[in-house]
């Protein structure tokens, strides 16, 4: 089972949370592109660019953090954070 948790942040506070489970065959790129499309539908946000930071640091620690310079829109919070629990 493949898990991602998404949080938002806000003022060194979690604002909102939640995990997403993947169970497919997909590959692992799949599985991280699919889980941000349902954390952005819960959470009713534009997706987030991936730069080269968020890739170096999503490949070194399982771990990125998209700011307000990743979304087109406006965002009411600090960032969002993606972080993989079990692959």
């Amino acid at each position: 089972m493949f898990r991602i948790w998404a949080k938002e942040w806000k003022a060194n506070h979690m604002i909102k949370d939640i995990t997403i489970e993947n169970g497919s065959d997909d590959t692992r790129t799949h599985k991280v592109f699919q889980a941000l499309d349902d954390v952005c539908y819960m959470f009713d946000l534009g997706k987030p660019i991936w730069l080269e930071k968020n890739i170096n640091e999503f490949q070194r620690h399982a771990r990125t953090r998209f700011y307000q310079d990743n979304f087109v829109e406006e965002i009411e919070f600090d960032y969002l954070e993606l972080q993989v629990i079990e692959e």
